[in-house]
């Protein structure tokens, strides 16, 4: 595998380049020169592939280990499944599992609470050979909700119930924690899903909501609450949990998982279960040249309004993918988050990030062999960080990064993004 080709760039004043466009960026020059350079590169072969992330937000120097272990986890979780022969969806199923796990991220175990102090997770599932897509909201009492999420996509596969009835892709609430009961995954007490890191954070939240409620309630007051609560939410915690895969046989996978944001209303449903949003998975056919797989993190108000993972899968299939790329976050995504802020009297933010996978098949490399498909993962960010791993199924251990914005940016206000390239071989035609 080649090593980690570090292409970051970062836009200052992101927002306003949503309003007016720009001829060129750093960053599309960036692109353009790493684009370049992998056709003149000779990576390794490699079987399947897996790239994870443990969440976008700030990941302190503290706690950097635990971080990068849990990734690393993860990605060996992933690859086993891979070398066992799994498909690529049940191998993206089997790294969500290990992040959901780790009391470190904001999914499944140690989860943000919402405003009663209970863990209601989302989750989402996403098989890019078939199209089906399963996913959970306002999930509670069960450990690893994508679990249930991935069992509602399989059941879907079977195709329809008694009487013609058409099986469930989505469910929320009580009637999914029935479902999944009722289909053999084990219910986890609610109070044995918090941890001492998330029980800890609640009871600051609400000392900070409880001094807020005192505090006057003018406009010009409730705009700076609103601004400080988006600083806080952005930045100082961590969001949904995500990964991509591709398998022996050329097929992706994309999975997310997140336990929403802290103190959020009961029954709140974020971007995590969203179609179009948490996460997209999609094969080559006739339509689309390549194969993608996306999965995103950030605030779910505003990633719902622009279905980004989608968009993000379909810019790529472009001719010149990564300015589409470029383009579909700055016009599709940054605008409409800018108008959003300005609705609110907010202070433009634009906070999240994102796993993409894209199987650059020969279609583009012209001088490889069939069974030879070069594959490009990439990351991208505004909030401070970003802890990442990958792995492939020839690899004897994965390799995992924090990536930061550069010293002097401010978050939400500039972009990151790093990635690199390898070379898939085995692959079934």
């Amino acid at each position: 595998m080649i090593g980690l080709t570090n292409y970051a760039g970062v836009m200052e004043s992101l927002m306003n380049s949503a309003e007016e466009k720009q001829p060129s960026s750093p960053l599309t020059n960036s692109w353009a020169k790493k684009q370049e350079s992998s056709k003149s590169q000779k990576p390794n072969g490699v079987g399947g592939f897996v790239l994870v992330h443990a969440g976008a937000g700030y990941h302190s120097e503290s706690k950097a280990k635990e971080y990068k272990h849990v990734c690393k986890r993860a990605c060996q979780r992933a690859v086993d499944q891979l070398k066992a022969g799994a498909l690529a969806v049940e191998a993206v199923a089997a790294a969500l599992v290990e992040l959901e796990d780790s009391p470190f991220t904001n999914a499944g175990m140690g989860s943000n609470l919402n405003l009663s102090g209970e863990i209601e997770c989302d989750a989402s599932i996403m098989d890019g050979k078939s199209l089906h897509f399963g996913a959970v909201g306002a999930l509670s009492g069960i450990r690893n909700p994508v679990m249930v999420a991935n069992r509602l996509l399989s059941e879907a596969q079977k195709g329809k119930l008694s009487a013609g009835r058409i099986p469930p892709c989505f469910l929320v609430g009580r009637g999914a924690h029935d479902w999944a009961v009722s289909h053999g995954i084990p219910p986890c007490p609610s109070d044995k899903m918090a941890t001492k890191f998330s029980l800890s954070a609640y009871k600051r939240n609400k000392r900070k909501m409880e001094l807020a409620e005192k505090m006057d309630t003018g406009h010009n007051q409730t705009k700076k609450r609103r601004q400080s609560s988006e600083n806080e939410n952005g930045s100082g915690c961590l969001d949904t949990v995500g990964a991509v895969v591709v398998d022996l046989e050329g097929n992706v996978a994309a999975a997310v998982s997140s336990g929403g944001l802290a103190m959020k209303h009961p029954g709140r449903v974020g971007q995590a279960a969203h179609y179009g949003c948490g996460c997209w998975a999609e094969n080559a056919c006739n339509m689309n040249s390549y194969s993608t797989a996306v999965s995103t993190s950030g605030c779910g108000e505003h990633l719902i309004r622009t279905m980004l993972a989608r968009e993000c899968s379909a810019a790529m299939q472009s001719e010149d993918a990564h300015q589409a790329l470029l383009e579909a976050m700055q016009n599709k995504f940054i605008s409409e988050i800018t108008h959003f802020c300005l609705l609110w009297e907010i202070k433009p933010f634009v906070l999240y990030g994102f796993l993409f996978l894209s199987n650059l098949c020969s279609g583009c490399f012209i001088v490889l062999n069939l069974c030879m498909d070069i594959l490009e993962f990439l990351w991208s960010h505004t909030t401070e960080s970003m802890c990442v791993g990958y792995m492939s199924a020839q690899d004897s251990k994965a390799k995992t990064h924090i990536s930061r914005l550069p010293p002097g940016t401010v978050p939400g206000q500039s972009l990151a993004i790093e990635g690199g390239v390898c070379r898939l071989m085995g692959v079934v035609e």
